[in-house]
């Protein structure tokens, strides 16, 4: 192979970006991009907010994101910023919580990836091939997962609207007023919930979710600074 062989090849390489803010998770991510052939680390950061700023500076061709994080921008947040700025930019987001909502944001975004770390039959490996040839791979893998005797998949949309709103510890009356319907509405749902999961109480129901992860609030994902992304880096 001649020299200009080898920067051809080298050339080819998909430059992908890891964002996670757990440094175990973000080590295995970087273990899995270098190990794969056809790829190169570009970076790995703890945080969205790199991303943001690292995206600005440098060539990326895939970003391998969280959604949540710890302090600051969340995942989700950060991808819809990067696709704005860098509509070239390919993006898988990745979660070890199974909360398939995100998956319709992601969607929305225009992210091309999404992987349930926890939950998924399809390797990570896998999913950036199948997007880096043009796919989009937002599969929802978690409807087999439970909550009492419940499984996922036997909760309708709006009950687990409810529950996420339930699990943020909002009263009857609260909830009413952020999806806009009757109060008398929002005792059915959690009855129901009640009905479906075996659970005896809304304090339980409540907390066995939160535990579970099959809902997350919003204030539990987006970050409390809300300044504006430029602002951010």
């Amino acid at each position: 192979m001649s020299i200009k062989d080898v920067l051809i090849v080298a050339d080819s390489c998909t430059r992908v970006l890891v964002v996670d803010d757990h440094p175990i998770t973000r080590q295995y991510f970087d273990a899995t991009v270098s190990a794969r052939p056809g790829y190169e680390l570009a970076a790995s950061l703890p945080s969205a907010e790199e991303a943001v700023a690292w995206c600005r500076f440098h060539p990326v061709d895939l970003i391998i994101l969280d959604v949540l994080m710890k302090t600051g921008m969340d995942g989700l947040t950060a991808a819809g910023v990067i696709r704005r700025e860098h509509p070239q930019i390919r993006i898988i987001l990745t979660t070890s919580t199974a909360e398939a909502d995100w998956l319709a944001q992601a969607e929305a975004i225009g992210a091309e990836g999404f992987w349930f770390k926890n939950y998924s039959d399809m390797t990570l490996p896998a999913v950036m091939d199948r997007v880096m040839a043009g796919e989009q791979m937002l599969l929802d893998e978690t409807a087999h997962i439970t909550l009492g005797k419940a499984k996922k998949a036997d909760l309708t949309k709006q009950e687990l609207e409810i529950l996420r709103h339930v699990i943020a510890c909002e009263t009857n009356e609260q909830i009413a007023d952020s999806l806009c319907i009757e109060i008398s509405t929002v005792k059915t749902h959690i009855h129901n919930l009640l009905e479906k999961t075996g659970f005896t109480n809304r304090l339980e129901l409540a907390v066995t979710a939160a535990k579970s992860g099959i809902v997350v609030s919003d204030s539990d994902r987006v970050s409390e600074d809300t300044r504006p992304a430029s602002e951010l880096v």
